[in-house]
């Protein structure tokens, strides 16, 4: 989960959606800035990038560049539209979808310490909906820098949280490939932001999302690729060992790939 954003910087996994578009009052939005203007500041389209630093392909995770999320957001916001426009027409706010959404992914964590795959997969799916419900109401109002923060901020606690209700639900099994997931998600989301804030300094600006308030780097685990291994670990609850490491090791790659772009990137004065 994205950020104007799209499915998960916005995800630890290296997809979460900052969506930008917020329906906050202005005043709101500046008693916040000073706290959130490191990650939330727009980056202006069309400007250069800095020297040392060049995109030759786009949806390559070698080069910075979104994939499979990159490719699904136009289709995603086609179908969401809709329904973010009633919303908006009866008054709810983006941040009070965040929240709505937020809590209803906390309900996954029970549900899957109690073994109740089904339930906690249903609960983690409305989460993920109205991770891209509150951009797209977000963009019809007034975007605000706290409903950026809330988004990256607490998406990244949801995706934590799958994992940990896993360990609950079979310690002895599962308590160690999740906390080595959480450690991946940990070094993942770690890159992506701190990759974010240099690259907000320099006016940088991801090219598959012009309108997100950071500069969204991709990786071989994105937002989609999270998503479904959360649908694969409670459809076969059996095989989270194995989907956990597997998916820990796509997550380093990601890590020290960003790592290495981030040397490079801002390796030259500005």
């Amino acid at each position: 989960m994205t950020q104007v954003v799209h499915p998960a910087a916005r995800s630890p996994g290296g997809a979460l959606r900052l969506d930008l578009a917020r329906g906050d009052k202005p005043d709101t939005a500046r008693q916040v800035r000073p706290v959130t203007t490191a990650l939330t500041r727009m980056c202006r389209i069309g400007q250069d990038r800095p020297k040392g630093f060049a995109l030759h392909k786009r949806n390559s995770p070698l080069n910075g560049e979104p994939m499979i999320d990159a490719m699904i957001l136009p289709a995603q916001r086609r179908v969401l539209n809709p329904v973010a426009v009633m919303l908006h027409r009866r008054g709810v706010g983006a941040d009070q979808i965040t929240l709505t959404g937020f809590v209803v992914g906390l309900l996954a964590v029970p549900a899957l310490a109690l073994g109740w795959y089904g339930v906690a997969l249903a609960l983690i799916l409305l989460n993920r909906l109205a991770d891209g419900l509150d951009g797209a109401v977000a963009r019809l109002g007034q975007p605000t820098d706290r409903g950026a923060f809330l988004d990256i901020a607490l998406d990244f606690v949801f995706y934590a949280l799958v994992p940990l209700g896993f360990a609950l639900a079979d310690p002895a099994a599962n308590a160690l490939p999740a906390a080595v997931l959480i450690a991946a998600f940990v070094g993942t989301g770690s890159s992506f932001l701190a990759f974010a804030v240099i690259a907000a300094q320099r006016g940088m600006q991801a090219e598959d999302y012009p309108s997100k308030g950071i500069f969204y780097l991709g990786g071989l685990t994105e937002g989609t690729e999270t998503i479904a291994l959360f649908i694969a670990i409670c459809l076969w609850p059996a095989l989270f060992a194995p989907l956990a490491y597997l998916f820990a090791a796509a997550c380093a790659v990601t890590t020290v790939i960003r790592w290495w772009q981030g040397w490079k990137a801002f390796g030259a004065a500005r």
